[in-house]
């Protein structure tokens, strides 16, 4: 397995330049099979409303019907369970990211667990699909747009199971208006963003092993379709910033600026521990 001292080989200058002109790289499986395994079983957990820690996230724990064909998403699970946060907070993941954003230092915007059912044997369904977007159009207020997410994969994932779409090459169109949603109807909204961004759209597949992780820039496109398997499709992202970003007043707000209580100002940076260091 990868470590610490290995990651300036792997994440080599050819690595980073792929990163800036793609927009993604598929790294290589940087958890282990038994902490797959942990990860895996932390999910059973969290659904179940078994948590680790007493205070939950600002956003609460988002319960979901367990019946539906939707997403399950937790935000900030890394407040809830014990093995997702060591997960979350790798600086094995911190140390990647930071040398992905050309930056010293990398903290959590913030997290997210998923859980996308599989709905093999049952009618098809459009509500399980994660719509095209940018991650950043809905971090806008933060200072830079170099942001980049973590999606660890807990299962060998294609697009059989709901497997990530990337656009390649689409973080150098900048935001484009409207890119904030999760629109399920993926080809319709497929045609609208290349419209408006005047470009072609070229999406690929992002297949991953289990405990193989991808990274992304906060302004690449992209979305995820149905699983259509039998099996859940269960990951966990880290969200990062460079260290020394700030907030950004007068622009579209995130949920994330309560963290930086009542007398919030422009340029306050997100350096408290509700936006965690993970590198170094």
């Amino acid at each position: 397995m990868i470590d610490l001292d290995s990651v300036d080989q792997i994440v080599s200058e050819a690595v980073i330049a792929e990163y800036w002109e793609r927009g993604y790289w598929v790294g290589p499986k940087l958890f282990d099979d038994d902490q797959v395994q942990r990860l895996r079983e932390a999910h059973e957990r969290l659904w179940a409303g078994q948590h680790d820690y007493e205070i939950p996230p600002i956003y609460g724990w988002m319960a979901r019907d367990l019946s539906s064909p939707a997403v399950r998403q937790q935000v900030d699970a890394f407040y809830l369970n014990a093995e997702m946060r060591k997960a979350i907070l790798s600086p094995l993941i911190g140390k990647i990211g930071a040398r992905l954003m050309k930056t010293d230092s990398a903290r959590l915007w913030h997290d997210q667990a998923l859980f996308k059912p599989g709905t093999g044997g049952q009618e098809q369904t459009i509500a399980g699909n994660v719509g095209w977007h940018q991650d950043f159009g809905f971090w806008q207020s933060c200072s830079t747009d170099n942001m980049c997410s973590a999606w660890v994969a807990l299962q060998d994932t294609d697009l059989t199971n709901g497997a990530m779409r990337m656009v390649v090459g689409s973080h150098k169109w900048g935001l484009i208006e409207g890119s904030n949603n999760d629109k399920k109807e993926m080809e319709q909204w497929a045609e609208h963003y290349a419209r408006l961004a005047g470009k072609e759209w070229k999406e690929e597949p992002v297949p991953l092993r289990a405990g193989q992780v991808s990274f992304h820039h906060a302004l690449t496109f992209h979305g995820s379709g149905p699983n259509v398997s039998t099996e859940p499709r269960l990951c966990v992202i880290s969200h990062m910033m460079p260290g020394d970003t700030v907030y950004k007043a007068g622009r579209p707000q995130h949920p994330n600026l309560a963290l930086l209580g009542p007398n919030a100002y422009d340029g306050q940076p997100f350096n408290s521990d509700f936006f965690p260091r993970l590198w170094p």
